[in-house]
């Protein structure tokens, strides 16, 4: 595929082929937590309430080393309007969260990705919802092709057929296209077909770059990823949710705390899962496991924060700019080595 870019800057085939791209995914946990999102509809109004929040956030994320700038328009199409009572904003909210997208990508170099994902209403067995949600997505590339999106995503679909459709409606467009899959409990797509089987097919159908995101963290996403890794040509993509599941509770949707009693429905998911949160040298290991199995497209889904993919990127041997701030425990007070801490205060950080 030849990709309409500057020749100034790379598009998205050119850094894979000479290295790993970086993905900070996570928007839609990381603005709840800061307090300018619901959780439960999970609808991006903040792109048209808050701006500069949205603004900050791409911000961070380049600070911390993310290569891409992806428009947050996750669960800003048609369907999830429709269920806030709010469609009248539709294209509003997609052009805005892509201008934003795209003008911090251009300030910092990097690339500015369309965005569409699962519309939730999408059935294998009725045609209509096939037709409306190839509807969704025609409207949404279309807005993100004429706002200069440099390559195109397809994220977090659970059907093999809605995630070909996306495929489909992207490559029409002709920029690069990264399909991103949702392996749940099992690891099968809701119409049925082994999750490796429908990366093949993507591939095979014409995707750049095919591979998983969401709803698992490392430990339990990472065995599928090595699986499709194994079964196709094509670059592979890894972005776990930076969470602790387990082969018993294998998604963020299925953890339980025992240890909580107070917690609303006795469900984590997805608003108490602090307990279960990686820390930032857990998402580096991932990061070095990803790409030492030939993973080169590499990121973090929901949970994610800056500390977590500037880990991603230091494992990945990259410095960025946040790179001035990582720890340097050397000069604490009580447990740093520096000559200049007095030594009686390094002797009481057995008392601390």
């Amino acid at each position: 595929m030849n990709e309409t870019q500057s020749t100034a800057k790379p598009g998205l085939l050119e850094r894979l082929a000479i290295g790993p791209v970086i993905c900070a995914e996570g928007y839609l946990f990381e603005l709840e937590r800061r307090g300018y999102l619901q959780a439960g509809p999970f609808v991006p109004e903040v792109v048209i309430e808050h701006p500069e929040v949205v603004t900050r956030l791409h911000e961070d994320f380049v600070h911390a080393g993310s290569d891409v700038v992806e428009a947050f328009t996750y669960y800003a199409h048609r369907q999830k309007l429709k269920v806030i009572g709010r469609e009248e904003i539709l294209e509003s909210i997609n052009r805005q969260a892509l201008r934003i997208a795209k003008d911090v990508a251009d300030r910092h170099g990097g690339l500015m990705a369309g965005n569409i994902c699962n519309t939730n209403a999408y059935e294998a067995d009725d045609p209509k919802t096939h037709k409306a949600v190839r509807a969704m997505f025609e409207e949404q590339i279309g807005w993100a092709v004429e706002e200069g999106a440099d390559f195109l995503i397809a994220e977090t679909i659970d059907w093999y057929g809605e995630a070909a459709i996306a495929l489909d409606v992207m490559k029409a467009s002709g920029l690069p296209t990264v399909v991103t899959l949702s392996v749940h409990r099992n690891e099968k797509m809701f119409d049925g077909m082994d999750v490796v089987d429908a990366c093949k097919r993507l591939e095979a159908a014409g995707a750049d770059v095919v591979g998983l995101n969401c709803q698992r963290g490392p430990q339990t996403l990472m065995p599928v990823v090595q699986k499709i890794r194994r079964a196709l040509s094509c670059h592979v993509a890894s972005l776990p949710v930076p969470y602790r599941t387990t082969a018993a509770e294998p998604t963020f949707q299925s953890l339980t705390d025992r240890a909580c009693a107070c917690i609303p429905g006795n469900r984590p998911f997805p608003t108490a899962l602090d307990p279960f949160t990686c820390n930032r040298y857990e998402c580096a290991e991932y990061a070095r496991e990803a790409y030492d199995i030939g993973v080169r497209y590499i990121g973090l889904c929901c949970g994610n924060a800056p500390h977590h993919t500037r880990a991603v990127a230091e494992a990945l041997g990259r410095k960025v700019p946040g790179s001035r701030y990582s720890p340097d425990m050397s000069k604490h007070a009580f447990f740093g080595t520096d000559a200049a801490i007095p030594d009686k205060y390094k002797e009481r950080k057995i008392e601390i």
